[in-house]
């Protein structure tokens, strides 16, 4: 199916459903600056207030809404999941030393590297009494778990920067620990608060890990094809750090004689390189072959849902996956 044509709803409309408790774990994320601390008050209401998606909170609710939906548990730990992915960012623009991030000045950028990652902290700790209150040790342990594969994946991308001789195992193995295992957290954790059965509680981690992939596949897509404007941080950051993401590898493997990005890897005329190398995804079946895997991941993902009891959050999953592929940031 074309992705202009699954142009039809945006994010806010497709979590109407949910918006009320969405707005309480907003509410609970702004609860956060009433510290007795000025300073740290204002960097916790400057993260805050960070324009994001919502998108793993929002499925840790659905997740939960397919059997007992304990309000007091779901919105405990869509905070945790949030704080958590907020975290994660903060630490990212750290060791990135990335200025921006969804169109304003990052908190390294304003504060420096060291506030950075002790805000960071902060939030983890934020995140780990938030999980707390969901009163459940298995899912207090997935949350721990899931905290040391993020810190493993970062790991493998510090290791695999400036190197071009990465496989495609080695990529989806990267984002599996950064990005899909936040998102399996957000669904699995919801099924397991929400009593589900075994069988059901895999399904919907199975079905978060796949989304995760697939919207990682789609921000590296979008960090070659996309606008600065749209973004809210410049285009093709992730070359300039030095990460191979999978347009880049296959720029590589179209390319192996003449390459941009073995030569921006190798710091020879970084900035026309880069520019190279957008220019050639953006004109190339590049793009088109990387948004077929992402949409066989959301296939994937779709192909659980339709598994699991006909409820109310069926749909909302389904849209979700539909929206992954289309999004533009």
């Amino acid at each position: 199916m074309d992705r202009k044509e699954k142009r039809a709803l945006e994010l806010g409309e497709i979590l109407t459903s949910i918006q009320d408790d969405l707005d309480k774990v907003k509410d609970n994320l702004t609860s956060l600056t009433r510290v007795d601390f000025d300073w740290l008050s204002e960097q916790l209401g400057y993260v805050v207030k960070s324009d994001g998606k919502g998108i793993r909170p929002a499925l840790t609710l659905l997740a939960g809404k397919f059997y007992r939906y304990n309000l007091g548990y779901m919105l405990a730990m869509a905070t945790a999941v949030e704080l958590m992915h907020t975290a994660t960012l903060v630490h990212d623009d750290a060791i990135d030393k990335s200025n921006v991030r969804r169109g304003k000045a990052t908190i390294y950028k304003i504060w420096g590297g060291e506030t950075a990652i002790l805000l960071g902290d902060y939030l983890f700790a934020k995140a780990g009494e938030a999980v707390s209150d969901t009163q459940s040790p298995r899912v207090i342990k997935l949350f721990s778990q899931t905290l040391a594969t993020i810190s493993s994946g970062e790991i493998n991308q510090l290791l695999g920067a400036f190197k071009t001789d990465q496989t495609r195992e080695d990529y989806f193995q990267r984002i599996s620990g950064k990005t899909a295992s936040l998102f399996s957290l957000s669904t699995e954790s919801g099924a397991i608060l929400s009593e589900a059965p075994e069988t059901s509680v895999n399904l919907l981690k199975e079905y978060g890990f796949n989304l995760g992939i697939a919207f990682q596949v789609v921000d590296d897509i979008l960090d070659f094809v996309s606008t600065e404007q749209t973004l809210g941080k410049p285009v093709g950051s992730d070359l300039a750090q030095g990460t191979l993401t999978l347009p880049a590898m296959l720029l590589v493997e179209h390319y192996p004689q003449d390459n941009p990005i073995k030569k921006v890897f190798q710091n020879i005329d970084r900035e026309k390189n880069i520019a190279r190398a957008i220019d050639m995804v953006r004109n190339s079946s590049i793009t088109d072959e990387c948004y077929k895997i992402a949409s066989g991941y959301c296939h994937k993902a779709r192909q659980t849902l339709s598994q699991l009891p006909e409820n109310s959050s069926r749909p909302v999953m389904e849209a979700l996956a539909d929206f992954i592929i289309t999004r533009a940031k």
